[in-house]
């Protein structure tokens, strides 16, 4: 039996790694710095859970114990947790190539070397040291999530304005999408490729206005639409359209579909 490693598998994407995973008959160990409880719905069954912190090593070497793949999903946004995003991953893949495992799998950001803001750029430096290391490694580069652009109308639903940044367009993707193609990555057999990076975007490309039309029909606000300008970094990767990836459209859950699924926690 196949048996995956899921660092991170306590995340938006990564618990969603490892329910399928499990739906799919594979042995799954989960790495957290929290796991839940046992019993916790958070927790299904079928997963071994494991206590561990990417950024001092400690039990990375029991969650990693005769893996055949790691799909690394942390996420470090903010603080401290992003100044050392890449040296967990490289901690990461110290303690997997220990382990015998050969193939790791990242959860990356489409275009994020291209980008100045310090979230994407950390997400490429993570990417260089999954290229450099002694693994077959996968960065899978997904554009933006459907929860991101609900949780940018949402913040201001409060004041009755719905920020809509001036000439965006997206092309967002549901969660358990990628969480699939994670998936389908870490099982392709060994190719021998020392590293592939592999980019998948979301079914549409919609104008920012016109998926915030969508979220307040689907959550019931009566904010106004503000368009606004966004200077800096990330203004700057939207009106060049580094968040979309026409040629590469994938799944079927589009932004409508996701906020139908999710309207009790929008």
């Amino acid at each position: 039996m196949t048996r995956i490693c899921v660092a991170g598998g306590t995340g938006q994407v990564g618990r969603q790694v490892v329910r399928q995973a499990v739906a799919r008959g594979l042995a799954v160990a989960v790495l957290s710095r929290n796991p839940p409880s046992s019993g916790a719905s958070a927790r299904p069954d079928g997963a071994t859970y494991f206590r561990g912190d990417v950024t001092t090593g400690e039990g990375l070497a029991a969650a990693l114990a005769g893996a055949d793949v790691v799909i690394d999903c942390l996420e470090g946004r903010s603080g401290k947790a992003l100044k050392n995003f890449a040296d967990g991953g490289a901690r990461l893949l110290a303690a997997a190539q220990d382990a015998g495992v050969p193939k790791a799998v990242v959860l990356s950001i489409i275009n994020c070397d291209k980008s100045g803001l310090g979230y994407y750029r950390s997400k490429a430096v993570k990417e260089q040291v999954y290229e450099r290391s002694g693994l077959e490694t996968v960065a899978l580069r997904a554009t933006q999530f459907h929860s991101l652009l609900a949780r940018v109308f949402a913040a201001g639903s409060g004041v009755r304005m719905i920020p809509v940044v001036q000439g965006a367009r997206f092309q967002p993707i549901s969660p358990s999408e990628v969480a699939t193609a994670l998936l389908d990555a870490a099982l392709v057999p060994l190719a021998g490729v020392r590293h592939r990076v592999r980019t998948i975007g979301g079914p549409e490309i919609a104008a920012m206005a016109e998926l915030a039309r969508e979220w307040q029909q689907a959550s019931g606000s009566r904010g106004h639409l503000v368009r606004l300008p966004l200077p800096g970094p990330m203004g700057k990767y939207l009106r060049e359209g580094l968040n979309l990836v026409p040629e590469e459209r994938h799944g079927s859950e589009t932004f409508a579909r996701w906020l139908a699924k999710n309207a009790d926690t929008l």
